[in-house]
């Protein structure tokens, strides 16, 4: 059944108003009256729904059955160093895909992207959508919040609330990460993933003092976009299996 995201659901009749959404589903999908489709909310909320009216402006759809919502019991969260070109819209389109509950673009030492504030808005909204549309398109019932760019100091120092907080970087002493994910079992992690140079000395020093866990991926060196979504993957699957 084809799915469509609609940011509030309430009541026995919505509407669908987005303008790619409807553009898809009038003059790609060309679904009609009484046609079924799914929605979902991005908050972990699904639905069963059947179209009652078509026009140029929205869709209504008729409420019909709430279904049972994926669920997990692990609060994953990943800063990531932002990458050169376009490979963030990558990391955040796979991370999405494996049920990353929040995501945060990080400005560190090493970053060589350079945003001012209009391209960080704009990047921003563009990543909302890319997430939208990856729940979407991987029957995902949760959107992850995107959050808006933040320093790396800034990361650390508000990250009190996690149960485990990693940082896996290249050198030093470091503890492989499949140890302390099987040690900890963890519900609310954190994890830091840093630029193509990797974090600096100064960086992991800080992070180290605020409770974080230097790990170790293994021998390869990993690009941003690998190790971000190698990282995720591995503790998603390990604590919720």
């Amino acid at each position: 059944m084809h799915r469509f995201f609609i940011d509030r659901i309430q009541g026995e009749i919505v509407s669908l108003t987005d303008t790619e959404q409807l553009h898809h589903l009038k003059d790609v999908l060309r679904l009609k009256v009484n046609d079924g489709v799914s929605i979902f909310d991005g908050e972990g909320n699904d639905y069963a729904g059947v179209i009652t009216g078509i026009d140029k402006r929205q869709v209504e759809i008729k409420v019909k059955q709430v279904r049972s919502a994926n669920k997990t019991s692990l609060k994953l969260t990943v800063a990531c160093a932002i990458p050169k070109g376009s490979r963030m819209d990558e990391v955040i389109d796979y991370l999405t895909q494996l049920g990353v509950e929040r995501i945060i673009p990080m400005r560190t030492e090493r970053t060589v992207v350079k945003l001012d504030s209009a391209k960080t808005e704009a990047r921003l909204k563009r990543w909302q959508k890319i997430a939208q549309s990856a729940a979407q398109q991987s029957q995902r019932s949760r959107i992850p919040v995107i959050e808006s760019v933040a320093r790396f100091e800034d990361v650390i120092l508000n990250s009190q609330d996690y149960d485990l907080k990693l940082i896996p970087n290249l050198s030093g002493e470091r503890k492989p990460i499949r140890e302390v994910v099987a040690e900890t079992r963890p519900k609310d992690v954190l994890v830091l993933v840093g630029p193509e140079g990797d974090f600096t000395a100064e960086e992991v020093g800080l992070a180290l003092s605020q409770g974080f866990i230097a790990v170790s991926l293994g021998d390869t060196v990993l690009r941003v976009a690998t190790a971000a979504i190698a990282v995720a993957s591995y503790i998603k699957f390990t604590v919720d299996s």
